[in-house]
């Protein structure tokens, strides 16, 4: 004799709730055998980056190819049955579909012949990189409008019998009404979307490089496969988007010094003519020799002495601007704890010397047309007026706010994710080894609990009211993120920005790294901040990006017994003479943990006329006693909860606690 279960008056109410999305038993038992089908599938491929700095070139091609393992996968299906070049011209056209059949188009007399072969590989190739997610999972992935088509393609077989000729007449039908160039390019992004279920961004996409516009882009596009940990250069551009004067006047005066202005005017239409003629004016018979810009490549050549002078002009502007105006919220927040950090105030002008430390150095520059003395972090009207204009306009790029709202939607502090803490920086610690106490906020805080602090001030930034005291701490916290002492995402000290410009002796120029990143080569200590974060076991790791790993000299991204990776390799090209190397990916699938070193890009050109690809280098380096399905993670997890709430919910209907509704 069936007991009668009986429910909670809180139960029978999400149970209705739940009733109305699953109306009879037909639908939440269909919807259990689906979820439970999904929970034993092998668990999909993470992939992790970080530090792209805004280099898109390279980044997009290690997207587009998967971090190679679109490469591996095609010679593993086709080694033995396609010439080389063929897999290379495959490997290629998945990569770039659209510029790829251009070329194709421009030096094939028959295309049609073309089209026939490539669907059928691509065909081919996409069941292979599908068998381990389910058809209504591969279906999602279809570009909207092309789902029948490319459903029915992938799951006709086309060996022999009826169903080859309904597979070749498909195939007959794209070709003759001239859809075979779109289908192919839906295909690839199927191919593409299978490879790379998830993708970690273990933070900085801003500064450095050209263009981190289209980085975010990208992004963008992949949907609701990437998360971002916020990494100090994003924060940065964060900060700048929410009004914030101090971290516009920060991004200029970084984005000058390496000529890396495109991204602003170009990419986020914000015009620097206010600043131009600024500078221009107040600094025209002033001392500018400290703040050459770097130039390289055809910049170098092409730059006028004309261009350069005026862009020493805005370099040294905006870096007073700012020098006054980090000043200005030193003394604002003195709960930052860097008073020693008020360094306008510690010039002698007769002297020509500034006082750090208690010890005096000799002064580079002290040619200073805005500053007084007397009151050294005053802007003038004119500075004021110009912060003002470039603030508003990255409060009003359209582009701009967009990305932002992304990276704090899609982003945080950190991540907990199947077993890995993500977080760009450190955990700031103690020389000690213990976890460091903040009282920013009025209350003592560490660890986990600060980082959760931090990012909810950080929001404050950017959705709290404008004008409002939240957000204007919000504002000044996201400046501390940047720069301040010991910041969990910057992890150092002091930012010497002033003593790099002014003071010849590179002893002050010393930027002392938190003892976090001394502690963490110790595998005690890597698993006392697992557990800080709520992880424990054999298979758990932090996984760290912003300071790059320099392989040139033997270092290795492995640390702490192999329970911290450190996956910042040098994407950007500033970074590469230091790492030797430019960007790893570390792939977790079900079976291992695997990390790819990559060498610098050639470029797009020559990856489409020459098939020239990213060589990788992969190294396992940690395999899973079993293989991990998709029950044994997160989602996995929530799933379950789905499927133990629909199965309470036939529970219901069968006792009529819940009545059956229409399907």
């Amino acid at each position: 004799m069936e007991v009668k279960q009986a429910f909670t008056a809180e139960q029978l109410h999400y149970l209705k709730l739940l009733s109305k999305q699953y109306p009879t038993v037909q639908a939440a038992g269909s919807e259990i055998i689906k979820l439970r089908t999904v929970l034993n599938l092998p668990k999909g491929t993470e992939h992790f980056m970080s530090d792209i700095h805004g280099e898109y070139e390279a980044f997009l091609h290690i997207l587009n190819s998967g971090s190679g393992e679109i490469r591996e996968k095609l010679m593993e299906l086709f080694s033995g049955t396609m010439p080389q070049q063929e897999i290379n011209d495959l490997a290629t056209l998945i990569y770039y579909p659209k510029a790829k059949l251009a070329l194709e188009y421009d030096k094939r007399e028959n295309m049609e012949e073309w089209y026939y072969i490539t669907l059928q590989r691509l065909v081919q190739f996409c069941r292979y990189a599908s068998h381990k997610h389910t058809r209504s999972k591969v279906r999602s992935y279809i570009p909207v409008g092309f789902e029948d088509v490319i459903d029915e393609l992938l799951h006709l077989k086309d060996e022999v019998g009826t169903r080859h000729t309904q597979f070749q007449s498909i195939l007959d039908t794209i070709v003759r009404i001239g859809q075979a160039g779109e289908v192919i390019q839906a295909i690839c992004i199927v191919i593409k979307r299978l490879v790379m279920d998830q993708l970690h961004i273990v933070g900085d996409i801003f500064d450095r490089g050209p263009r981190a516009d289209i980085v975010m882009d990208s992004l963008m596009a992949s949907g609701g496969t990437v998360d971002v940990q916020w990494g100090n250069h994003d924060v940065l551009w964060m900060g700048a988007a929410a009004g914030s004067r101090t971290l516009v006047a920060t991004v200029l005066s970084n984005s000058i010094r390496y000529n890396n202005l495109d991204v602003i005017e170009t990419g986020y239409g914000i015009s620097l003519r206010p600043l131009s003629i600024f500078a221009n004016e107040v600094y025209k018979n002033h001392d500018v020799s400290r703040f050459q810009v770097k130039l390289v490549g055809e910049d170098a050549e092409t730059y006028s002495e004309k261009d350069k002078l005026l862009s020493a002009r805005m370099y040294k502007a905006i870096t007073i601007i700012l020098f006054k105006l980090e000043g200005q919220k030193l003394i604002r927040r003195p709960e930052f704890g860097m008073a020693d950090r008020l360094l306008l105030e510690r010039i002698d002008y007769d002297k020509a010397t500034i006082n750090i430390g208690g010890k005096s150095y000799p002064m580079l520059d002290c040619d200073f047309p805005t500053v007084d003395p007397q009151d050294p972090y005053r802007l003038t009207e004119e500075e004021s007026h110009v912060i003002d204009q470039l603030t508003d306009s990255f409060r009003h790029s359209e582009k701009l706010q967009k990305h932002i709202r992304f990276l704090y939607t899609q982003g945080g502090l950190y991540k907990v994710v199947n077993g890995n803490l993500l977080f760009h920086g450190c955990i700031p610690m103690t020389g000690d080894g213990k976890l460091m106490e903040f009282t920013i906020g009025g209350k003592v805080r560490s660890g986990r609990e600060f980082l959760d602090y931090a990012e909810k001030t950080a929001r404050k930034a950017f959705y709290d009211p404008w004008g409002s005291e939240q957000r204007q701490f919000g504002m000044d916290f996201l400046w501390w993120l940047w720069a301040g002492r010991n910041s969990p995402i910057f992890g150092r000290d002091r930012m010497t920005t002033l003593e790099r410009r002014f003071i010849a002796d590179e002893s002050t120029w010393t930027e002392p790294k938190n003892p976090y990143y001394t502690f963490y080569q110790d595998s005690k200590v890597c698993d006392m901040l697992l557990k800080e974060f709520g992880l424990e076991g054999e298979h758990c790791h932090i996984i760290n990006g912003h300071v790059p790993v320099k392989v040139r000299k033997g270092e290795s991204p492995i640390k702490g017994g192999g329970k911290l990776l450190v996956i910042d390799g040098g994407f950007s090209k500033a970074y590469q003479p230091t790492s030797g190397i430019a960007g790893y990916t570390l792939i977790y699938n079900s079976r291992h943990y695997r990390m790819v070193s990559h060498q610098p890009f050639a470029g797009k050109r020559r990856a489409l006329e020459e098939n020239n690809d990213i060589v990788n280098d992969s190294v396992i380096f940690e395999t899973l006693g079993s293989r991990m399905l998709v029950a044994d993670t997160d989602e996995g997890q929530e799933l379950q909860t789905r499927v133990d709430d629909l199965l309470l919910l036939l529970q219901a209907y069968r006792s009529g606690a819940v009545r059956e509704g229409k399907a």
